[in-house]
């Protein structure tokens, strides 16, 4: 993803910010205090190359935490929140949310939120998972006493437990395996079922 406040990358010229901005969430998953120069190695591009496409560590973090809600945004999207049935797209877009919050860990913990651009791209997420929550209740899916703004946050906090520790999908579960989990404990609960 190119910087936001830069006029629109050359391909070639946003692949190699991708490939910076991959490298630093590797490297700053295990090393938070690496230095762009470090970040810049494990890329496997010049120290100038980091730093004329990023002023500074804090512009680079920015641009990690921007990438990594527009993915999500894309993710969301592509669960067709407005038109898939209700819980259809509520597991898909967790699936999607899950397996980018694995590689996005480190930016994702660190965002910014009252920065406009991730706040904007935050707000239109919500906004979606508001939409499916207010579908599934008109399909009795939820409960109609139920207060979605809170179900919204249990179902974001579900999501981010999930992922809380772990920086990597481990073999015992893959994004699909993690999503019923998530969808059934905020449908289901987790008490004994009679």
């Amino acid at each position: 993803m190119p910087p936001t406040s830069a006029r629109p990358l050359r391909a070639d010229a946003e692949r190699t910010v991708r490939v910076i901005l991959d490298a630093a969430e590797r490297v700053l998953s295990e090393n938070p205090h690496a230095t762009l120069e470090q970040i810049a190695e494990a890329a496997g591009v010049a120290r100038t190359t980091v730093h004329r496409r990023f002023a500074n560590r804090e512009d680079l973090l920015r641009t990690m935490a921007v990438a990594a809600w527009r993915r999500i945004a894309a993710a969301v999207d592509a669960a067709r929140p407005q038109t898939a049935p209700p819980l259809v797209a509520l597991h898909q877009a967790t699936a999607n949310v899950i397996e980018i919050k694995y590689g996005a860990a480190y930016a994702l913990e660190r965002v910014d939120s009252t920065d406009p651009e991730v706040a904007a791209l935050q707000s239109d997420v919500y906004a979606k998972c508001d939409a499916v929550f207010v579908r599934a209740q008109a399909d009795a899916l939820i409960a109609a006493d139920t207060d979605l703004a809170w179900a919204r946050r249990v179902y974001l906090a579900l999501i981010t437990e999930t992922v809380h520790g772990n920086t990597t999908l481990d073999g015992n579960a893959d994004p699909d395996t993690l999503a019923r989990r998530v969808i059934d404990t905020l449908m289901n609960g987790i008490g004994n079922r009679r």
